[in-house]
């Protein structure tokens, strides 16, 4: 069983309203996943490069 991640409360309340997962989960979740999600996440919230960006 892994120990509990070493994140703040105002981290951990973050990061389960944006994966969607209930603090609970997220404390004992395995790093491997979190950061898996993380990425998915990141990978979403990132824009899509756009062609209107000038190139020199």
């Amino acid at each position: 069983m892994s120990k509990p991640l070493q994140i703040s409360a105002e981290t951990a309340v973050k990061l389960s309203e944006q994966l969607g997962v209930p603090i609970e989960h997220l404390m004992h979740m395995p790093r491997h996943i979190l950061l898996q999600k993380l990425a998915e996440l990141a990978k979403n919230e990132s824009p899509a490069p756009s062609g209107d960006e000038k190139k020199p």
